[in-house]
C-alpha cells in the first residue's frame, strides 16, 4: 500500500513538480494546499503519512502550520521545504518537530528522507 502525502506550497508549479516526483515512488498525494491554513485543515481531514510544508505561504506560514499540526498529532511526519533556509528557520522547524528540512530546489534526496521516516 502506498504511503499518503500532502504537499503544501503556495506555488502551483512546485506542488505539481513535487507531486510528480513523489508519485514516481511508493507515495500517493492525497491532496494539496496553497496556504498554511489549508495545510492544517487538510492534515485533519486526510491524516497523511507525510506532509511536505513550505515556509512562505499566505494565511499562516509553514512554521505556524507545523506547530498546529504537531498539536493535533504529535507523531505527524512533517518535512519542511523552503528556499528560506536561514539558521533560524531550520532550527525552529526542527525544534517544532519537523523530521527534516530541505532547501529548495535541492530535492535530490527527498525520497531518501521520506523513506527513512519509515525505516
Amino acid at each position: 500500500m502506498k504511503k499518503t502525502v500532502i504537499i503544501a506550497d503556495d506555488s502551483r508549479f512546485m506542488r505539481q513538480w513535487l507531486k510528480q516526483k513523489v508519485e514516481q515512488h511508493s507515495y500517493q498525494v492525497v491532496t494539496e494546499a496553497s496556504t498554511g491554513l489549508e495545510a492544517v485543515k487538510a492534515y485533519q481531514q486526510y491524516k497523511p503519512d507525510i506532509i511536505i510544508l513550505d515556509i512562505v505561504m499566505p494565511k499562516s506560514n509553514g512554521l505556524d502550520a507545523l506547530l498546529k499540526i504537531k498539536d493535533l498529532d504529535p507523531n505527524a511526519n512533517v518535512i519542511m521545504a523552503s528556499s528560506l533556509a536561514t539558521h533560524d528557520n531550520v532550527t525552529r522547524a526542527l525544534h517544532y518537530g519537523a523530521k527534516d528540512f530541505i532547501i529548495k530546489p535541492h530535492f535530490h534526496n527527498l525520497i531518501q528522507i521520506m523513506d527513512s521516516i519509515f525505516d
